[in-house]
């Protein structure tokens, strides 16, 4: 193998062999051929920065750096913005005081092992560790005051430990708890799934079911409806499972681990209770669109503001954190989710560039995401330490 700081390729052949459903009687055979691939990390300088790919009109600039790891972000209405790292545990607040477009202060606020996901409504900062969700009040400084526990007993992580929450438009919070594994059967109903409960943490119930790992989702702004993509199975292959577009629906259930895409089946993984296959997949909701195989999607808004071209107004923004699965690596971008009528339509690239080299070296691998307040857009990078922030030019 070789050594950290080159590029890691390995390829990995494995054959699956499965007994059918119970109302068949024929054995089933797959084999698939799976890869690791890593390209080697190199400093986000500013030469490099420079070199990044935005839509005409657009610049793209560093907004802070010396972060260690940002996930995700969000901002308080009055421009402060807040970045956790799991890595640490912390809470990070940055403010850009000159509005000048970069940021000139940071401090950390909170910390607390794992800590991952946020949200800010009404004066108050929603926290979340892996078990645990915290609120705590946003002081006039931008510090966040004691955290108080509102709920608990979240399942374990095992594989998936980037647990997030968001705000609905009816007021209520909802919580991705993400699987503990590539694909098997859960023992906690909590995982792989969308858990809606009331800011104070009672009427806690799962939502929605069969979801990998939905770290972004959000509500589009006119429908209200809400979306969201959700992580494929790995070691299926380069080009599946593809990552999934879903439109999240109260009770839906989405098929992991036993089908995905448009009802294929995972042959690895045998439905409950005797169905076939096809059988669980007709009880499932499909994709409404998918994306690069092992890109890693990870946070996803709706466009609200004002400062990008009105075409921009009810379209989605989304990261790709970048393959490790796969010969050739893909993600490590952001892209724009068209849609029209306030359906999606399809994907495009929005900023490209990360990976360099023809996929042999990155400086960054974007996660967290979030609407600065006049209405710049900022993405973390957990590789680099930078929080980048893409504006329409004057």
């Amino acid at each position: 193998m070789k050594t950290f700081n080159t590029v890691l390729a390995v390829g990995l052949a494995f054959t699956f062999s499965a007994a059918t459903a119970q109302n068949s009687d024929q054995p089933i055979s797959a084999s698939m051929e799976g890869h690791i691939y890593k390209p080697v990390k190199v400093p986000a300088t500013d030469e490099r920065v420079r070199q990044l790919k935005v839509p005409a009109g657009f610049t793209i600039t560093k907004f802070a750096e010396n972060l260690n790891k940002p996930r995700m972000l969000a901002v308080h209405t009055d421009g402060t913005v807040y970045a956790t790292d799991r890595d640490k545990g912390t809470v990070t607040m940055i403010r850009d005081t000159n509005n000048d477009g970069k940021a000139d202060q940071q401090k950390v606020v909170a910390t607390k092992k794992d800590m991952h996901g946020i949200a800010i409504r009404d004066g108050k900062a929603y926290l979340m560790t892996v078990n645990e969700i915290y609120t705590a009040t946003i002081n006039k400084d931008g510090s966040l005051g004691e955290l108080k526990e509102i709920a608990n007993g979240f399942p374990e992580a095992g594989q998936h430990p980037d647990r997030s929450l968001e705000f609905g438009p009816d007021g209520l919070l909802y919580i991705q708890v993400g699987s503990t594994c590539n694909a098997c059967g859960e023992t906690h109903e909590e995982n792989a799934t969308l858990v809606q409960m009331k800011p104070d943490g009672s009427g806690r119930r799962i939502y929605a079911k069969g979801l990998r790992n939905l770290i972004g989702f959000d509500w589009h702004p006119q429908t209200k409806e809400l979306y969201g993509f959700d992580h494929g199975i790995d070691w299926l292959g380069d080009t599946t499972q593809k990552e999934e577009l879903n439109k999240i629906i109260d009770g839906g259930n989405y098929g992991w681990p036993y089908v995905f895409e448009d009802g294929k089946a995972n042959l690895a993984d045998e439905p409950p209770q005797g169905m076939t296959w096809e059988e669980y997949a007709k009880k499932t909701e499909f994709p409404v669109l998918m994306y690069d195989a092992h890109a890693a999607p990870m946070d996803f808004i709706f466009y609200t503001g004002s400062q990008f071209p009105q075409e921009y107004s009810g379209d989605a923004i989304a990261t790709m954190h970048g393959s490790w699965n796969r010969s050739e690596p893909v993600g490590y971008n952001v892209v724009r989710v068209r849609f029209e009528n306030g359906q999606p339509k399809r994907i495009e690239d929005f900023v490209t560039g990360f990976l360099m080299e023809d996929g042999k070296s990155h400086f960054g691998r974007p996660v967290g995401l979030a609407q600065h307040r006049d209405g710049s857009l900022l993405i973390a990078d957990d590789d680099n330490g930078v929080i980048y922030r893409v504006a329409a030019k004057k």
